[in-house]
């Protein structure tokens, strides 16, 4: 069963609507294959609709869908050989950020992603997936791990933020946030970085200064979440939907401000809906952009990086 999102209350209650009569036609003897093909028609052109004009804040409630692949679902959808590497080399294991070697079809690769969790446990082993500094820091090692081996760096972006804990910030969380981006646009290795979820603040461009960014249809990216922004301008949280429209923060408004380079159709209703095909786009548009930077020089993917980022804004 889907969970579904506050605007999707009439697509629940469709679904609903047949699922009820399913169950009445299973218990007795009624012929009910034609009313239910009309609302099943009735759904999906309901949700093609609903989907086709989500609004900012909408998008937003969708790239939080607690159903939405993770970043371990991507590596297990395309990422063969994974061999997850762990630590900073300094204080921990941020469980926050995953990263190890694979394989994207015959490269081989860096892999490195946020890792919100999926059930109570797991979010909270991960801390749904806000990076402390010894998460930046084991990224770090990673990247330069991977610049020296010669691979190419995939990065997965899916979090609201880095930890904004007093225990983060004593052990140096916003020079952990600098080096790590610093990291990624030193880099003489192809990398491609994807929003897959959340891009939240400096906790998502820290593995995000690529030179390919991608950015899922119904995914977000911005400077501080909708409700911190509302909190700031309008002293309430309740303003958040207005924030979200006035950020810029969906695929499309930023690829036209150049701040993502392509944007990966997601299924109808949402990646969480159909994830196997989600997961195959993303791999494969990866996997295309990787093809388009293998032949460049060092140098010239340093300088495109740098230029990229230098003429946002």
């Amino acid at each position: 069963m889907v969970a579904y999102l506050e605007f999707e209350k009439p697509i629940a209650e469709l679904q609903a609507r047949i699922a009820e009569l399913r169950s009445t036609a299973d218990a007795g003897s009624l012929d009910i294959d034609s009313e239910v093909s009309k609302l099943e028609a009735k759904s999906d052109k309901l949700l093609r609709d609903t989907y086709a004009k989500l609004t900012p804040w909408q998008k937003t409630q969708v790239a939080r869908h607690p159903e939405r692949p993770h970043f371990k679902d991507y590596v297990a959808g395309f990422i063969g050989d994974f061999l997850p590497l762990a630590g900073d080399r300094a204080f921990a294991d941020d469980q926050a950020i995953i990263g190890g070697f694979g394989r994207l079809g015959d490269r081989r690769v860096m892999v490195i992603g946020h890792e919100k969790g999926d059930d109570t446990a797991s979010r909270i082993r991960h801390n749904f997936g806000m990076a402390k500094p010894e998460g930046y820091r084991k990224a770090i090692r990673l990247m330069e791990l991977a610049d020296r081996f010669g691979l190419p760096v995939i990065s997965l972006v899916d979090t609201s933020g880095a930890f904004p804990g007093i225990q983060a910030e004593e052990r140096g969380q916003a020079e952990a946030i600098a080096r790590s981006t610093e990291a990624c646009l030193a880099l003489g290795v192809p990398m491609v970085s994807a929003i897959v979820g959340e891009g939240g603040s400096g906790g998502a461009i820290a593995v995000a200064a690529a030179n390919k960014v991608l950015m899922f249809e119904h995914a977000v990216y911005s400077v501080i979440s909708p409700e911190g922004c509302a909190s700031i301008l309008w002293r309430t949280g309740d303003r958040a939907a207005d924030a979200a429209e006035a950020m810029k923060v969906t695929a499309s408004d930023l690829q036209k401000l150049g701040v993502v380079d392509r944007v990966v159709a997601e299924p109808i209703g949402g990646a969480h809906r159909d994830p196997a095909a989600a997961i195959a786009a993303l791999g494969a548009a990866i996997g295309e952009e990787l093809d388009k930077l293998s032949a460049k020089k060092p140098a010239t993917l340093r300088a495109a990086r740098r230029d990229k980022f230098l003429a946002i804004g």
